[in-house]
């Protein structure tokens, strides 16, 4: 059952629209990861904001989902986690942002 009347859901493009990306904390986090190699936390946290908690917990519902992988390491004596975009989690990205736009494209000036 479609959530828009007279549209079937196959037709619109929101219809399958990947959830895990679709969530406003994970979708600045992947905007984010989609323009750079990799990242760390503190990079990751001054760009979207959010609290070291919460990053950490949309951070393991993307890796968790295969969207990154999340490395451990040192820098020194200091832990250092890397995060980079995996190749499935590009690809899901790029249709997320085809839907998106083609869902804007659609309405009316």
């Amino acid at each position: 059952m479609s959530a828009l009347p007279g549209i079937q859901e196959e037709q619109h493009p929101l219809a399958g629209i990947d959830q895990i990306i679709h969530v406003h904390a994970r979708l600045m986090v992947l905007t984010n990861l989609f323009v750079v190699e990799s990242a760390d936390y503190i990079f990751l946290k001054n760009q979207t904001g959010l609290t070291w908690g919460n990053l950490a917990t949309h951070l393991k519902t993307l890796e968790n989902g295969g969207y990154i992988t999340i490395e451990k390491g040192y820098k020194g004596k200091k832990p250092h986690t890397m995060i980079h975009l995996t190749e499935h989690g590009r690809a899901a990205f790029r249709a997320y942002k085809k839907s998106m736009q083609q869902v804007l494209d659609d309405l009316p000036d």
